[in-house]
């Protein structure tokens, strides 16, 4: 990740991606067996994913009213066969995979899902224009 001259962050990257939940136990299943991603641990309320060099951290409201949401955005190198492989693992999409941007030298197509507690996941990936 790239910051702009001067920011307070310097050079720093995302190490760590917080997303509420409802149920640690239903999400671990969606997030291990559903997307499989690797769990890390779990401890009460809490469950942390690797996602390559992010943690992804599962946890609990304490107050409903803390409850949010964040988007993530999953870069894959082949949509379509990332998308059919979810789906027969149970993942609901909203759509199939579409174009959401012509660039100049590639397309960037997305799908969008949710987990469990309806937090907003998509597949991402850019294919090189012809």
């Amino acid at each position: 990740m790239a910051f702009l001259p001067n920011s307070p962050l310097g050079s720093a990257t995302i190490g760590q991606i917080g997303v509420t939940i409802a149920d640690v136990e239903r999400s671990i299943v969606f997030y291990r067996d559903v997307l499989g991603m690797k769990l890390l641990f779990d401890v009460p309320n809490m469950a942390f994913f690797s996602c390559d060099t992010i943690r992804l951290m599962l946890s609990v409201a304490e107050r409903p009213e803390d409850h949010f949401g964040s988007a993530i955005y999953f870069k894959v190198p082949d949509i379509q066969q990332s998308y059919q492989a979810l789906c027969e693992r149970g993942a609901s999409f909203d759509g199939p995979p579409h174009v959401i941007a012509r660039m100049a030298t590639y397309n960037l197509w997305m799908a969008f899902f949710r987990d469990p507690d309806l937090n907003l996941l998509a597949l991402m990936c850019e294919i090189p224009r012809a």
